[in-house]
């Protein structure tokens, strides 16, 4: 791309926007701006000129300036609705260049025109950003005071920008999903995630996945708590806006598909831990089996289980365990002696779990984790066996991959 070429022909800079889509209401809530240029070979992408940085910063400054203005420009059109919002990618580095004075004084001359500052949604990209983040933060802190809203992005799968989410408490988190592409991806990123939701929950942020260019990623966005939807799958960026509408029949259809699909492995969680239920329940009415010490109870259990198990102990309710493990290790079940007297209540959702039992009275079936000792996906089936001892069943990966909505 040459560079000269595009500042010395301004005139055919141009913005596309890219409609974002909301789960609630399953139709445009915003749009992000994407910067263009109009050269002899056709429409280009300005994201390689922005991410030059051979190229002088006050020349990409002024690029991505004109680009906002035209964006803004045509924002005004549509004025009268007045929940859209625009989402303004800038550049960690431009942003910082001028203290963001050039961006500012742009918003406010069209806030003059009727485009209110809490419409505006800052995008900050600071994966190449090498300045200082304390000063980065007080500028992002000081734009909000006007209203305007702030996103991170480039989210995706890097932990390290956990600590940038808890400092900054931005209103949107952006959440990659183009490396969404195995089912080792999704559960790595479903793992993070989980963490990543729990902490959008206590700031009071929103999820907004991008890069959605197919049905699982959108599944996946939705089965894992995004308020908002962003990619090829759903829209491609245009010169113009669309019908708010435009997709609101095949969201509909789609989030109906996977409700009834989350029914249906909820069904099949439920009916297997009532299996399971009646199952040990049954076995250990006989008298003979109650008399039984915990280390022979679990052997008798293990080949009981032997179809569905790979490991079995007993601890009581403050999480120490009573027995021993019983490991199956090549087909074959070995007492692991060093786990006696061992605590886990230190496990997230452990002793809740077991106040659950209690109160119940019957079993219950974990969520999907991964093994620390075998590094295997599984699932847990918890057991009380009275009121202060619980049988705890880890179930094999190949009994829950045979199984229709286990994993």
């Amino acid at each position: 791309m040459d560079a000269l070429e595009i500042l010395t022909d301004l005139d055919n800079v141009f913005p596309y926007f890219q409609p974002i889509f909301s789960a609630d209401e399953h139709r445009v809530i915003g749009y992000e701006v994407f910067g263009r240029y109009q050269g002899e070979n056709g429409v280009v992408s300005l994201g390689p000129f922005f991410l030059d940085e051979s190229i002088p910063e006050e020349y990409r400054l002024e690029v991505d300036h004109v680009v906002l203005k035209k964006a803004l420009e045509k924002f005004i059109t549509i004025s009268s609705e007045e929940d859209l919002l625009l989402f303004v990618n800038k550049d960690a580095d431009l942003l910082m260049y001028d203290n963001a004075e050039s961006f500012l004084s742009l918003i406010l001359e069209y806030q003059g025109k009727g485009i209110m500052l809490d419409r505006i949604v800052l995008e900050s990209t600071e994966r190449a950003y090498k300045g200082n983040m304390e000063h980065l933060d007080h500028l992002m802190n000081y734009l909000r005071t006007y209203g305007i809203k702030i996103a991170i992005d480039n989210m995706g799968n890097e932990r390290s920008h956990l600590d940038r989410i808890g400092q900054l408490a931005p209103n949107i988190i952006k959440v990659d999903l183009n490396e969404l592409r195995s089912t080792a991806s999704a559960h790595v990123l479903h793992d993070i995630l989980y963490t990543l939701s729990l902490l959008a929950r206590k700031i009071g942020a929103t999820l907004l996945f991008k890069n959605i260019e197919m049905d699982y990623q959108l599944q996946f966005a939705w089965r894992n708590g995004g308020r908002y939807y962003q990619g090829y799958y759903l829209h491609n960026p245009g010169e113009d806006f669309v019908d708010r509408d435009i997709m609101k029949e095949k969201l509909r259809g789609k989030c109906q598909q996977y409700i009834t699909y989350e029914k249906k492995k909820l069904e099949a969680l439920h009916e297997v831990s009532e299996k399971f239920n009646e199952r040990l329940t049954q076995f250990l009415q006989g008298k003979s089996r109650k008399l039984l010490e915990y280390e022979e109870l679990i052997k008798v259990l293990s080949q009981y289980l032997n179809d569905v198990s790979f490991r079995l102990y007993i601890c009581d309710e403050n999480g120490f365990q009573k027995s021993a493990n019983i490991f199956k290790k090549d087909n074959k079940w070995i007492v692991q002696q060093q786990y006696l007297h061992k605590n886990w209540s230190w496990r997230p959702y452990f002793l809740e779990n077991i106040m659950k039992m209690r109160n119940d009275k019957k079993g219950i079936l974990s969520d999907l984790y991964s093994d620390i000792e075998t590094g295997e996906t599984i699932r847990t089936f918890s057991y009380p066996l009275h009121s202060s001892d619980y049988l705890f069943i880890d179930l094999s990966y190949e009994f829950l991959y045979e199984r229709e909505g286990l994993l």
